[in-house]
């Protein structure tokens, strides 16, 4: 039996080598997976890091796809194309040539919507509520898109990101790759 395809989203961050050109490059890839089909990408936001050690900027993206694949094994898809982009994980929230984050698998409330906390993978991711780097480029893509909150809750990410305490540090940029 076919599986059914799902709403997912998908967070992308670089700030090594050329960042612009490398999350290009990632949603081409990504749109060249079997069993994912990208349906929409923002535009750019350079956003200060959060986290970690002293390093540059980021951009991010976010991707608005639907897939056929298991969360495992699209999580596993992911990591290949960030290490076909040189990622290394070296230091924990530290600079990188790229980062796929799975944040939403199935759309919130339905019953295509995974929950789950597991040590390899936590769905919705369990950030992306208080991360404008995420928030910011998703709202630019869907106002109307909800996230599943920690407490069980469906939030609006237009209202997460009016509260993100990272928003003054995202800029959107003028012009998208």
């Amino acid at each position: 039996m076919a599986r059914v395809s799902v709403p997912v989203v998908l967070a992308l961050g670089a700030n090594l080598a050329d960042p612009a050109r490398t999350l290009h490059a990632a949603v081409t890839a990504l749109a060249a997976l079997p069993g994912l089909q990208v349906r929409a990408v923002s535009p750019l936001f350079a956003t200060a890091p959060v986290g970690g050690p002293a390093q540059p900027d980021y951009l991010n993206a976010v991707v608005l796809a639907a897939t056929t694949r298991s969360p495992k094994d699209l999580l596993r898809a992911c990591q290949d194309i960030e290490t076909a982009h040189g990622r290394e994980r070296c230091v924990r929230w530290g600079p990188r040539t790229l980062d796929i984050d799975l944040v939403a698998f199935g759309a919130p409330g339905s019953a295509d919507e995974v929950v789950q906390a597991r040590p390899e993978l936590t769905l919705p991711h369990p950030r992306a509520h208080e991360r404008a780097f995420v928030l910011a480029p998703w709202a630019a893509l869907d106002p109307a898109a909800r996230l599943r909150l920690p407490d069980g809750t469906l939030g609006l990410v237009q209202d997460l990101l009016a509260s993100a305490p990272d928003r003054g540090g995202v800029r959107r940029l003028e012009t998208a790759r």
